[in-house]
């Protein structure tokens, strides 16, 4: 298990450098127009491309990539644990019936657990990262503003102002987050592997798992972006003296103030940024994760 922890955190790790851009933007998307009806505010980033073109236009094109190195701390993490469990529990056969077909209720329970467990130990590099990326010129800011100048300084600032727990702000309400986006990649994952190879569609190793990780990410986005906006908002919003949250006291409280102000459209704010970051993420992520699998038990001693 100790050697798939260490892949999937590589995996994750080469496919964050590709999508981190589209994440910088789908944090802006979420945040702007916060608690406010839809149409009564100014909108600096009106989808995705005009979103990268806005930041590079206005902080410089090097901006796309702000909070890339807790992004890249967050991803390690989260996807060592997620992926680890996953295919631990894949090779003891624990998403499997008893009759050997992949179960999808069980692959969705076992992504679950490996993405709660992952997500709370990740929580504090997926918090400054959020507040880095939703850090803009002024033109063009949106949601509270940090005054971080690096992951190492927003360490610093977080824990000098609120002590550990200050860095673990929000991990509960991340939560659902992970459990439901891991849950339904995990599952779709193996279960859509198992179908290409069992119809005879994709039965190559790369192609299969391309394939497989493409169809996972989108049903991931679909599960995840509501949790997504909520985490999001969460981590940025400032804090008081007590280190508690000035607009939202919790997961549900936030979820009901944009349901009762943005409405649905509020929950999915961001949605086809976080379409277009998460599937070829997941795609990389799981493609990297089964090639480096290949790769270690090619070179592995024999017993």
């Amino acid at each position: 298990m100790a050697s798939e922890f260490v892949i999937g955190g590589l995996a994750s790790v080469g496919a964050t450098f590709f999508t981190n851009p589209i994440e910088v933007v789908k944090t802006r998307i979420q945040l702007q127009g916060e608690l406010a009806a839809r149409g009564t505010y100014v909108e600096p980033y009106r989808g995705l491309f005009n979103g990268l073109v806005t930041v590079g236009k206005n902080e410089g094109w090097m901006a796309l990539q702000k909070g890339l190195a807790p992004a890249l701390c967050f991803q390690f993490i989260i996807n060592s644990c997620r992926l680890s469990i996953y295919s631990e529990a894949n090779e003891r056969r624990w998403i499997h019936t008893k009759t050997g077909e992949v179960s999808y209720s069980l692959g969705l329970l076992w992504g679950a657990i490996g993405g709660v467990v992952g997500s709370y130990f990740s929580s504090p590099f997926f918090l400054i990262k959020t507040q880095l990326q939703a850090q803009a010129a002024k033109q063009i800011a949106v949601g509270h503003q940090h005054t971080h100048s690096s992951m190492s300084d927003a360490l610093r600032q977080i824990y000098g102002k609120n002590g550990i727990s200050g860095l673990w702000r929000g991990s509960m309400a991340a939560l659902p987050r992970a459990a439901l986006g891991s849950g339904a990649q995990i599952a779709t994952f193996g279960k859509v592997k198992a179908f290409l190879v069992q119809k005879d569609l994709v039965v190559q190793p790369t192609c299969n798992s391309f394939c497989a990780g493409l169809i996972a990410g989108s049903v991931m986005a679909v599960a995840m972006t509501p949790p997504d906006v909520i985490a999001t908002r969460l981590y940025n919003q400032g804090v008081d003296a007590q280190g508690r949250g000035l607009l939202y006291r919790g997961w549900t409280d936030c979820a009901l103030k944009i349901l009762r102000t943005e409405g649905m459209y509020g929950l999915y704010k961001g949605f086809w940024p976080n379409y277009l970051r998460i599937a070829p993420h997941s795609t990389l992520v799981l493609l990297f994760f089964d090639e480096l699998i290949l790769l270690r038990n090619k070179f592995a001693p024999q017993s």
